[in-house]
């Protein structure tokens, strides 16, 4: 394989909480089957605690027959018409273009993945989908007739990891087991770990954030300065050096989190014509 004549970057996005305010569930599906957010979460935790099961297939198996009892039907076109309703943060509409556009400018190619433990179909109704290369999240195994019936993808703290390796090796498949556990030369990685931003809330983030930093990537912890809680987790994630930066969620032009991003950018481009010069002789 030859040398690239440029880098790709690859910018690796929690959603609940990083991209948008509160978890996707509480923008029309939650109200939809007559229940709170606190409530339905509350049901949730209880039945992961009293089966001493997964946080996330007990709110999927919750989500499902709950919806069942209220008659609503759960297909993709269901996700994706709440996925519609999600809220954003400030600046998130326009944040991917912007970044695109200077990635350009400074001779680098830019990537936006999800890296999610909400749901893949919700996602794909946002304004923003079709701005992600790949959506790594959870997802139903659907019937002949489309209907969700049995989770088919569960992503955890832990099993967010594994994307990263995919993103690493350009392999965008969920199923694949194979290709991504394969030895493969630093050099012919299709983005190398020190070409990564991944940018999360919380500590369920905290695996990703870790994996990325340490092999010489980026890590930021964005944060609703409204919240204080949030706020002192970035603060606690920055000071144990879990991450590089910390930033509010704020994505507008002028905003911290796009000069920390953009500084980013050009870090990787020095980097990458320093390589070239090296090897030139």
């Amino acid at each position: 394989m030859g040398k690239k004549s440029y880098p790709i970057v690859a910018l690796v996005y929690d959603f609940d909480g990083t991209l948008s305010p509160g978890n996707m569930q509480e923008f029309g599906f939650i109200q939809a089957i007559g229940k709170k957010p606190q409530e339905f979460w509350q049901e949730s935790d209880d039945i992961a605690s009293g089966q001493d099961a997964s946080n996330i297939l007990s709110y999927m198996k919750l989500m499902f027959d709950e919806a069942k009892k209220a008659g609503i039907q759960l297909r993709r076109e269901d996700f994706k018409k709440f996925g519609a309703d999600v809220e954003l943060y400030d600046g998130v509409l326009e944040w991917f273009s912007n970044v695109n556009e200077y990635g350009k400018k400074r001779g680098v190619k830019v990537e936006h993945y999800i890296n999610s433990s909400g749901l893949a179909s919700m996602i794909e109704g946002t304004p923003i989908a079709k701005e992600f290369k790949r959506i790594f999240a959870c997802s139903f195994i659907y019937n002949e007739d489309g209907e969700a019936v049995w989770p088919g993808v569960a992503v955890d703290y832990t099993a967010k990891t594994q994307f990263l390796f995919k993103i690493n090796k350009g392999i965008l498949s969920i199923r694949d087991n194979k290709k991504v556990n394969e030895s493969q030369a630093e050099d012919n990685k299709r983005v190398p770990f020190p070409n990564m931003i991944y940018m999360g809330d919380g500590e369920t983030d905290v695996p990703c954030m870790k994996i990325v930093k340490m092999f010489g990537g980026h890590s930021i912890a964005v944060y609703d300065p409204s919240n204080k809680k949030k706020s002192n987790v970035a603060k606690k994630l920055l000071r144990q050096q879990r991450v590089n930066f910390i930033t509010p969620t704020d994505y507008t032009k002028e905003s911290r989190t796009m000069k920390i991003v953009c500084s980013i950018i050009d870090k990787i481009r020095i980097d990458f014509e320093l390589a070239a010069l090296a090897r030139l002789k």
